[in-house]
């Protein structure tokens, strides 16, 4: 019966200990009128892509790729590109989403890209792109900041981890 008692104990410890961590490793970024729940990231840049099994990873350069014939057409499309999956407590007013990011050949100058949502959704989707001549003579981005607005008020901000 002891050692029923202390496998129990053990398991319990464990789960709770996977639930704290698992909360504090958590990528969402809540704030007073909102929250960015994920930025999800791609950067397609030139090479061969490395071979693997998952078809998933090869969908993702095909969906970036689509259409573009020429090599001077791939080459516009390289570049890093952004979603930015958001929430907003108060969908009755229209939602600024700011992007700021920096560039390795530009130093700490940040660039910002905004976009204004005036239908606020439920779950809302904000995409940004980095490519073409800005990717080509600029450079990779190194630091990002994405922040929702509504007029001067910040909702909800997150960063990446050299963004400072």
């Amino acid at each position: 019966m002891a050692s029923a008692s202390r496998s129990y104990i053990c398991r319990l410890i464990a789960l709770t200990l996977l639930s704290v961590l698992t909360a504090s490793c958590s990528s969402v970024s809540v704030g007073p009128g909102g929250q960015i729940s994920k930025v999800k990231y791609y950067h397609l840049g030139p090479g061969r892509p490395a071979s693997t099994i998952d078809p998933a990873i090869q969908f993702e350069r095909d969906y970036h790729l689509f259409g573009a014939v020429t090599k001077a057409e791939v080459t516009d499309r390289f570049g890093h590109y952004y979603s930015i999956f958001w929430k907003a407590t108060d969908r009755t007013q229209p939602v600024t989403v700011r992007f700021e990011y920096r560039q390795a050949n530009t130093g700490l100058e940040s660039k910002v890209i905004t976009e204004e949502v005036t239908d606020v959704r439920r779950s809302n989707r904000s995409r940004f792109q980095v490519t073409s001549g800005e990717y080509n003579t600029s450079g990779r981005v190194t630091a990002w900041k994405v922040t929702l607005l509504r007029g001067n008020e910040e909702l909800a901000s997150q960063q990446s981890y050299l963004w400072n």
